[in-house]
């Protein structure tokens, strides 16, 4: 008699046990045990499948479905119960893996692209269901690699975007020192004037990498909510006082309403100086031409009765085209790359101002039309 840990050895249970073997690719022999029978089986394998997150298909020898998840569904939607897996299956490198695997009774691993609807990339992992491999049937199973690869795209554009951003003003560098160490050596104005350009070129390189190390600091400390009570009104005041020479610089007026009470959020102090530094600048900036900057602070009503404290920074320049408005937060993202320079503007400020609303759960809204100004409005939630 057969012990009570083999009763299914003739049906479903022999399967699954190889099955999580071959899953985990454990290299130790397997006890031989019947390949899968038939109709009988198929509830016992969709439980066993079912519950895996990925894509999984059973294939027999001819590269016929067997069964398969739910994952496997989408991502083949056209997969059919007893008709060959290749009629559904738009990827050639997957199908010969499916045939190579049982054909030759070896694991097969590839990757491969679908670019429709959208690109993504996916690994797949094709495997005989016995350790022999002699009856053919194979277990496929398909792991989404697309969020490794956006980061490493991702990865590639900011190393990229970074070096351009440094490349210049260290070119400019490089020219003005060989310039004063050639034909202008001795000429005491064309010094002054290339030295005051290298050091404001310095500035800039400064400037970016201090807003690189606070970016990715914060983005370091992103899912950990600051615990300190502060009052935004008091920051922001904070702030339009720190800005005062700019704006006479500028010859740009401030206007600062804000009501009499406090406004207390969860919040790092240092964070929040940099949120409303980073907008009120922007707007003495890249506004002036207005020559007024509307501040304004007020609570606002939320469903859970709290409220949130609501800053906005209104300017009125030449405003922004309606196309630029979803990407104003990206990192190096200008809607004019000359202007931005000549502001001593890293391309890094809203993306900033993004990741600290979003570490202090506030959210941000812009709002601007061509000829009209803009407006940016954060709001945090309040305690």
């Amino acid at each position: 008699m057969a012990a009570a840990g083999d009763a299914g050895a003739g049906r479903g249970g022999g399967w699954l046990q190889r099955f999580l073997g071959t899953r985990a690719e454990v290299s130790a022999p397997a006890p031989a045990a019947a390949p899968v029978q038939g109709p009988a089986d198929y509830p016992l394998l969709e439980a066993a499948i079912s519950v895996m997150p990925d894509p999984v298909a059973v294939l027999d020898r001819d590269g016929r479905v067997v069964v398969f998840n739910t994952g496997a569904a989408a991502l083949a939607p056209a997969l059919r119960r007893g008709e060959p897996a290749s009629l559904a299956l738009r990827m050639p490198e997957l199908v010969e893996a499916i045939r190579s695997a049982g054909a030759t009774g070896k694991p097969q691993r590839i990757e491969f692209s679908l670019r429709v609807p959208s690109a993504r990339w996916f690994e797949a992992f094709v495997a005989p269901v016995t350790p022999s491999g002699r009856d053919g049937i194979v277990v496929m199973t398909v792991h989404d690699l697309t969020p490794i690869h956006r980061v490493e795209e991702m990865r590639a554009d900011f190393v990229a975007n970074v070096s351009h951003e440094l490349r210049t003003p260290l070119a400019a560098i490089t020219g003005f020192i060989d310039t004063l160490q050639g034909p202008a050596r001795d000429d005491p104005a064309a010094r002054e004037r290339f030295l005051g350009i290298m050091q404001q070129q310095s500035w800039r390189m400064a400037r970016l990498i201090d807003d690189l190390l606070s970016l990715s600091r914060i983005e370091l400390r992103a899912h950990q909510r600051p615990e300190t009570p502060i009052d935004v009104a008091a920051i922001v005041r904070q702030v339009v006082d720190g800005l005062q020479v700019l704006s006479r610089d500028r010859g740009v007026a401030i206007e600062l309403a804000a009501p009499p009470e406090p406004l207390i959020v969860l919040g790092d102090r240092d964070e929040l100086i940099r949120l409303f530094e980073n907008l009120v600048e922007n707007a003495l900036k890249y506004g002036a031409s207005g020559k007024c900057v509307d501040i304004a602070l007020s609570r606002v009503p939320t469903p859970d009765g709290k409220g949130e404290a609501q800053v906005s920074v209104r300017d009125y320049g030449p405003g922004i085209a309606a196309e630029h408005l979803p990407r104003l937060t990206e990192r190096f993202y200008r809607v004019d790359v000359g202007e931005s320079r000549a502001q001593g503007g890293t391309g890094l400020g809203l993306a900033l101002v993004k990741h600290i609303l979003n570490r202090h759960q506030g959210r941000l809204n812009i709002e601007s039309r061509p000829g009209q100004g803009a407006t940016f409005i954060a709001r945090l939630p309040l305690v």
